[in-house]
Formats: C-alpha cells, structure tokens, sequence
C-alpha cells in the first residue's frame, strides 16, 4: 500500500514547485470559466472560455500585465473575424485561406504585437464551430469571460516566483564550467594529441548554448519578481542573479579562449607533452581552485540565506587566494620556459593573461562594483521617469484654466 501511494506523496512534496502551481492555477482558471461560460452562454460546449483563460494566464503576474491586454486583443479580434465569415461563407478551403490572411493584416492593425498568429488561431477554431451567425456572438461573450477569469486568476492568486528553476540553471552551468577545467586539468601533463584538445574546445563552445538556456530561465525569474507583492526585495534578487550570470558568460568565454590556446599549443608539441612536469603541476593546481572558485561563486549569488551567502563568500575568497598564489608560482615558472623556449611565449603569456581575467572577475570586489553600477543604473532610470511624470504632471496643471501662473509666480 504504501508504494501505491508513493507517486501521490512525490506530487505533495513538489507542490510548491514553479511548473507544478502554473499548472494548478492555469487548470483551475480555465475550469472556472468554463463554469461561468455555461451559466451565461446559451453554446452547449462554450470551449471559447476555456481557450482563452488558458492563452490569458500568464507564467508570470508581469507578463500578464504587460502582454494581457494585446492577448485579449488578439482573441477578440480573432472572433470578431470568424464571426462575419461564419455568417457570409461558412467553413470552406478559400474562405480559410482567406480569413488567415485577414487575422494577420488585422493583427498588425490591432497593435497585437508577438501574439498576431493567435489572432488567426482565434479565427480558425471559432470559424470551425460557429456555422450559424445566431451563435456567434456567444464566443465573444465567452472569450470576454475567459479573459476576465485569467486576469483575475493572476491578480487575485498571484503566480509562482521562479527564481530557484533560474538558481538551478547558473548553479549547472557553474558545474559544467568545472568540470571543464577538471577535464583540462587532467590532461596537462600529458601528451595531448590535437584531436583531443580540439574536444575541449567543443565542449567549451557547448557553454555558449548553456548560458542561452540560463538566460531564458533567468528572465522568466525577473519577470516573476516583477510587481510581486510576495517579493520584498525583487531588484535585489534580480540584480544579483543578472550580474552573476555576466560574470559567469565572461568566464566562460574567457575558458574557450584558453582551450584555443591550449589547441595552438598542442599543434605546436605533436610528440610531446603541453608542458613541462613543473608546469603542468602548477597549471593543475591553478584551475582546481579556480575551478572551486567557479562553485563557490554561483553558490554565492544564488544563496538565499544569509548564512549560506556568508559562507559561500568566504570559500570563494580562500579559493581566490590560493588560485592567486598558484598563478604567481607558475608566473615564475613560465619566465623560465620563455627564456627556453622563446617562440611560445605569445601561447605561455596568453594562458597566464586568461587565467588573470577569470580570478579577476570571480573576485568578491568585482562583484561588488558591478552590482552597484547595475543599482545606480536603476536608480537614475527610475529618476528620469519621475522626472517626466513630473513635468507631465506640471504641464497639465499649467494647462487647467485655473492653473495659470502669474509672473510673480502667485
């Protein structure tokens, strides 16, 4: 028995996932509109209301707000169209054709924006069951009840945040970064053929469609602590998570560039190692801590603890210095390989210079800078829109006939 009922307790513990409440909340609006649409249209099956909640419901209570009103635009218009060719020429192979084509020169009309196709998809599944102009007018009724259910649904049960789906991504995409350099690292001392340092290259590149992935989740999450009245302190949540995945997509920018030049150096060595014994060690032991760093730094942005934060802050700057003093011992190593070996400093100095950049922007300091230049940022756009609605505000006052300024300003 207790195994039966296994798949309903994993659905409990997930309850208050991201995906599991849009999933509840989008079910359940389209479910009450539908209730609703019976009550108030005369179809039989008034599908419509349904349909729309569901387009209507937003992932998020930003989203809503800013795109609700050219989704509703879009539906109703949709309808609108379907409603005069049900009653001029019913459902034919031309009149489809034809009424796509008015759905998006209407669309463009109507300022839908992104959501132009929906006006034609409105317009096809109206035009499949509306035969009779009688009934017609029922859709829009239930696309207007639709609407209203899914727009109070976000209002009144406001959607989930997703910060942690977006904490999770810069979190994997940090572990894919060290693995990286674990698997780099783990090829230093030995002969590295350039087949198999043209793979790290690959896999470095692979990080590009990483961090894509991690943006699209990173701004759902800013959309979700957008107007939240659940979040207290959505910019600072959302701040933090941008600046950190900027900080990552450098580094790891700054890692595929290291792999390029590791390539170029194996094209240089074909029977012998990257580097010598001493060096290698010291490279190893370089991006291991760096590597660490990597973690410990997107564990640091996505800690929503302050203990965590304090403790990922002081790993991350233990690692940083290690890391640093690494990169000195091999700084001096690299001087004598140069001395060596003249013609591969240009590929020494560049991984030296890669590594700088990588410890450079992990560094708490650097952090710090950037958020306050992100927060300034904010604040001075916030000034400038204050400004406009002030002078706006002065203009009407201006404007009123009782509003006139006298010179003397009485």
């Amino acid at each position: 028995m207790p195994q039966a009922f296994a798949p309903l307790l994993r659905v409990l513990r997930r309850h208050h996932e991201p995906a599991v409440v849009q999933t509840v909340r989008s079910t359940a609006a389209a479910v009450v509109s539908y209730v609703i649409a019976l009550r108030l249209s005369s179809e039989p099956a008034p599908l419509t209301a349904p349909l729309t909640a569901l387009l209507v419901v937003q992932v998020t209570l930003y989203s809503t707000l800013t795109t609700g009103i050219r989704r509703v635009n879009s539906v109703v218009a949709g309808v609108l169209l379907a409603i005069g060719f049900s009653a001029l020429v019913g459902l034919t192979w031309w009149s489809l054709g034809l009424i796509i084509l008015a759905s998006l020169v209407v669309g463009r009309l109507v300022k839908a924006g992104e959501f132009v196709p929906e006006v034609a998809i409105s317009a096809m599944l109206v035009l499949g069951v509306t035969r009779v102009a009688d009934t017609a007018w029922d859709r829009v009724l239930e696309t207007l009840i639709g609407a209203a259910v899914g727009l109070l649904f976000n209002v009144l049960f406001v959607p989930p945040v997703w910060v942690g789906p977006a904490s999770e991504a810069i979190t994997d995409l940090a572990g894919r970064m060290r693995a990286l350099l674990v698997h780099i690292s783990a090829e230093l001392g030995d002969h590295t053929p350039v087949e198999k340092a043209a793979a790290r290259l690959h896999e470095a590149r692979r990080l590009d469609n990483d961090i894509a992935q991690v943006d699209a989740a990173l701004r759902q999450a800013e959309d979700s602590l957008r107007l939240n009245p659940r979040v207290r302190e959505g910019l600072l949540f959302r701040l933090v998570l941008r600046t950190g995945l900027d900080t990552l997509e450098i580094c790891a920018v700054v890692l595929r560039v290291s792999c390029r030049t590791l390539t170029d150096l194996a094209k240089t060595r074909p029977a012998d190692p990257l580097l010598a014994p001493d060096i290698a060690r010291a490279l190893q032991e370089l991006y291991a801590h760096t590597a660490v760093a990597v973690e410990s730094f997107a564990q640091l942005i996505t800690a929503q603890v302050s203990a965590n934060a304090e403790d990922a802050e002081a790993r991350l700057t233990e690692e940083l210095n290690t890391a640093r003093l690494s990169r000195d011992r091999l700084a001096i190593l690299l001087l004598d390989q140069v001395r060596a070996h003249p013609g591969e400093w240009q590929l020494h100095g560049a991984l030296l210079a890669e590594a700088d950049r990588v410890l450079d922007e992990l560094g708490v300091e650097k952090r710090s800078e950037r958020l306050m230049e992100e927060l300034d940022r904010h604040s001075r756009e916030q000034r400038e829109r204050h400004a406009q609605l002030h002078r706006l505000t002065g203009r009407l006052r201006t404007a009123r006939p009782g509003g006139r300024r006298t010179p003397g300003g009485e």
